[in-house]
């Protein structure tokens, strides 16, 4: 953080960051993706959590809030998986819906064998499981049968437009998807400014994490927020003094002021 704004008071801080707000109209701060990215940073190295843990969270909690929305009429759910810690949250998602009894599909951008870290961790368990990738030559039918459809491609990270494989997940599911949920962010948007530099994933929900994006939008989608327990202590650098606001629920619908 710059000179300037460390001498801000943290609830003058909070306040200038809260261009989100939950249904009773408490501001939520939101964050760039370089302040993200320096959230991970503390969890893990100063407060201990594994990227695992937070990613079994976050897998857990979107997988929920599937089944709540679309309950048994759910049918076959795709997951678009990219090869980094947002493909795999989706494929931890994967793991419980399919835990829970429904049937998933998975299409990834990268050959099974050239995943790494915890995403190649969370497609080992899938894959013992019996639940193996599908061929991309087969995209347009597993995305066009299911009934809803998880983006986890890209996340937080988006360096420049998105090209290769998942440009082509991304068309495809822009094509022939009837339910999209994004998580963390819709792939292909900035996530500090919400620009897209090239194709986008054009989402129905998003189910972002720990804090809101900057560059998230609720007028283009349902946006909520779920907790992947990163604790307040955690934002506190960053000059973000946050109060429980999840309460009793690990999710929490966000609106913006004009909708408030």
């Amino acid at each position: 953080m710059s000179a300037s704004i460390d001498k801000i008071p943290c609830m003058e801080q909070c306040e200038m960051r809260a261009n989100f707000f939950s249904e009773d109209g408490k501001g939520i701060p939101s964050v760039t993706e370089d302040e993200m990215r320096e959230v991970d940073r503390i969890a893990v190295q100063d407060f201990q959590l594994s990227v695992l843990q937070m990613m079994e969270n976050a897998g857990r909690n979107l997988a929920s809030h599937v089944i709540d929305v679309f309950g048994g009429a759910a049918g076959i759910i795709t997951i678009l998986a990219g090869s980094g810690g947002n493909g795999g949250g989706g494929l931890c998602c994967a793991r419980h819906l399919h835990n829970r009894g429904f049937k998933v599909q998975l299409l990834l951008t990268r050959h099974p064998e050239a995943l790494e870290g915890a995403a190649g961790a969370q497609y080992a368990i899938l894959s013992s499981a019996g639940i193996v990738a599908v061929g991309l030559e087969d995209s347009e039918r597993v995305i066009s049968e299911a009934t809803v459809v998880i983006d986890a491609l890209i996340g937080y990270s988006l360096q420049g437009a998105p090209r290769g494989n998942t440009a082509l997940l991304i068309e495809a599911c822009n094509q022939w998807a009837k339910n999209v949920v994004a998580l963390d962010i819709p792939s292909g948007i900035d996530a500090t400014t919400g620009e897209s530099p090239g194709i986008s994933i054009r989402a129905d929900r998003t189910v972002t994490l720990a804090l809101p994006k900057r560059g998230l939008d609720p007028s283009r989608y349902d946006l909520y927020l779920t907790d992947i327990g990163i604790p307040p202590e955690v934002y506190l650098p960053l000059g973000i003094t946050l109060t429980p606001f999840f309460a009793d629920h690990f999710l929490l619908k966000l609106i913006t002021r004009e909708d408030n």
